[in-house]
Parts: C-alpha cells; sequence; structure tokens
C-alpha cells in the first residue's frame, strides 16, 4: 500500500482536529483560524468541523487572546492559541514570560497551564524585519516554556499531539517554508508520509536525518532541509556529513549531541536565528563542556548576523544561511 502524504501544514491541522475529538476540553483561537484556516494553513479545516465555540477568530489583540489562553488552561481547558507571527509577541510578553511561563512555578508546582502557543517563525519570501525572524532562543532561554520546533510532516503531527497532551505551556514554532505552501519556495521535504491514526514524538530525543563520519552538522527547521542538500554536495566530494534534526530545544537531547561529536570529532551549528547569546552558542558550549578531548577543531557558527532581516531579497539571502555556504562552512571546517 501506497505511503499517505501530507504537507506539513495539513499534518499540524490532523493533528489538533484529531485532538480535538478525543478531548472536548481542546479548542483553538487565535487570528483568522476560523474560516481562513489559518494564514498558514495550520488550522484549516477545523471551523467546519467543529463549530465556532471551539474555532475562535479572535480581534487583533495579542495580549487579550493569549492573556485568555492562559487563563483557560488554568481552568482545566487545553487552548491552542496561534499567534500569527512569532514576531508579534512583544504585544504579549508579560502573558508569555510572566505568565504563561511561571505561573506552575509560583503556585508550588499546584497549577499547571497546558496550553499550546503555536507560531509563524522564518524568512526567504521578502517579508521584512517584522515578519521574518525565528526567535525560538529567547523563549528557550526563560525557564518554564517547552519549545518544539518540527521540520519535517511526520514530526509536526507527533509533536503537535504530544504538545498539547503535555501538562506544561509549549511554544510550538512552525517554519512557513517547511509548510508545504504554494506561495513560497517549492521545498520537495514539506510533504512526506504521515500516519493517519494519532501518534506522538516524544520531546527531547533529537533525530538523525543523515549518517556521517567527518563532522555533526546541528541544527533544525528549515535549515534542517537546506544542511540535507548541503550534505549531498559535500558526499560528492568524499566529505561524510552527519546531519542531526534537534527536533526540540527545550528538552534538548544533550546525548545525541555529545555521541555524535564523539564519533566525529567536529561539530558544526546551522542557526536561521541571530547569531549572539542564541542556540548557537548554547550548542557549541554544550560540545565544549562535555565532548572537547573529542574535537579535533573548534566548533563552528553559520548563523544569521546581528541584524534585522532585510525586505531587499538579495540581502535577506545573503544574512540567512544558504545551501552552499552551509556547504562551504563544511569544507573549512573538515580542513581545519
Amino acid at each position: 500500500m501506497a505511503e499517505r502524504l501530507l504537507t506539513t501544514s495539513k499534518a499540524i491541522a490532523e493533528a489538533i482536529a484529531q485532538e480535538m475529538e478525543r478531548d472536548e476540553r481542546v479548542f483553538v483561537m487565535g487570528e483568522d483560524v476560523g474560516a481562513y484556516g489559518g494564514i498558514f494553513g495550520a488550522t484549516e479545516g477545523l471551523l467546519e468541523k467543529f463549530g465556532p465555540e471551539r474555532v475562535m477568530d479572535t480581534p487583533i489583540s495579542e495580549m487579550g487572546f493569549i492573556g485568555a489562553g492562559v487563563g483557560a488552561a488554568i481552568e482545566g481547558m487545553r487552548p491552542v492559541v496561534e499567534l500569527m507571527f512569532v514576531d508579534f509577541f512583544g504585544a504579549a510578553m508579560d502573558q508569555i514570560y510572566n505568565h504563561m511561563a511561571k505561573i506552575h512555578y509560583m503556585s508550588g508546582g499546584r497549577v499547571n497551564v497546558p496550553m499550546v502557543l503555536m507560531t509563524a517563525i522564518g524568512g526567504g519570501y521578502s517579508d521584512a524585519a517584522q515578519h521574518s525572524q525565528c526567535l525560538y532562543g529567547l523563549f528557550a532561554h526563560v525557564p518554564g516554556l517547552k519549545i518544539v520546533v518540527p521540520s519535517t510532516p511526520y514530526d509536526a503531527k507527533g509533536l503537535m499531539i504530544q504538545a498539547i497532551r503535555d501538562e506544561d505551556p509549549v511554544m510550538y514554532f512552525f517554519h512557513k517554508g517547511v509548510m508545504g505552501l504554494g506561495w513560497m519556495t517549492p521545498n520537495p521535504r514539506a510533504t512526506g508520509p504521515v500516519p493517519e491514526e494519532p501518534y506522538t514524538v516524544p520531546f527531547g530525543q533529537a533525530a538523525v536525518r543523515r549518517e556521517g563520519t567527518d563532522l555533526t552538522i546541528l541544527t533544525l527547521s528549515l535549515m534542517v532541509h537546506r544542511s540535507l542538500d548541503a550534505a549531498e554536495k559535500l558526499a560528492e566530494e568524499g566529505i561524510s556529513a552527519e546531519v542531526i534534526d534537534l527536533r526540540t530545544l527545550v528538552p534538548l537531547d544533550r546525548e545525541t549531541i555529545v555521541e555524535s561529536v564523539k564519533k566525529t570529532h567536529r561539530v558544526m551549528i546551522v542557526d536561521e536565528d541571530y547569531k549572539s547569546f542564541g542556540m548557537s552558542g548554547e550548542l557549541a558550549t554544550i560540545v565544549v563542556e562535555e565532548a572537547l578531548d573529542y574535537l579535533d577543531a573548534p566548533p563552528k557558527r553559520l548563523a544569521v548576523p546581528d541584524t534585522p532581516i532585510p525586505y531587499s531579497r538579495p540581502m535577506e539571502q545573503f544574512v540567512i544561511p544558504s545551501v552552499d555556504r552551509i556547504a562551504e562552512a563544511a569544507r573549512e571546517l573538515v580542513t581545519s
């Protein structure tokens, strides 16, 4: 029997629908999540199945509806709230950082906030500085939030179901470039096999997307796809790159990272987030702290420089890691 193929956007929508069918406490709210189906397709078809009481379009008031989600979660519901672009988090900073993230701790563990805040990340289509960031490292920096960043349709569904069932607040970041949207740059891996039945992908378990022996590439989201393309180019030159998809930043699979570096003796972190004070620095530090004696070269980082994402397409392509730049950086690392 042929495998059933779905885009990442449809896999996310299916995951939410199956959890809404299983648990009447699950509901969805956000801007354009209803009739429009979410501007990136993550809630497509849900309004028709479940009606406006469980799939609620909200006003443009991020503090209001994210705060309502926190309150609903505290009262026993399981809200899935969409923040249209992660860049908009500033309008609801207090609700995310001081309430969603901290209420469980500040209540002495007596109050849970089982809520999913999903949001779109990433550039590549000239949407400029306020609609093109990733920022997952910023939220991973604050204790109390679980950080999920899928790269494939299979993981998108399994991680969403796991997130909805989790007792803690989860931030679920989907990259526009992996959603399989017709108006984005085509990505053949944005469509993939997805089982019809519900399943979960556990948090804190990275995936080795490609085995290798000469260097380890640590990455996530769209950069997994670009790293795999770069690894194919490198293989033609006799360079064997291992590509690890982190899948979640919190919790982080340190064991898989360290074991891979111990095998390859070189590591490169590829990140579409900003370079300073972010994921790339944290991962490089983990490698140095836990596998220094195995390194044949210092860790290498390829990330977005400390500048807003440009609107100009050539400038945007310059700041976001490309397949060619990943391959070039890998060549430099293995010859160092």
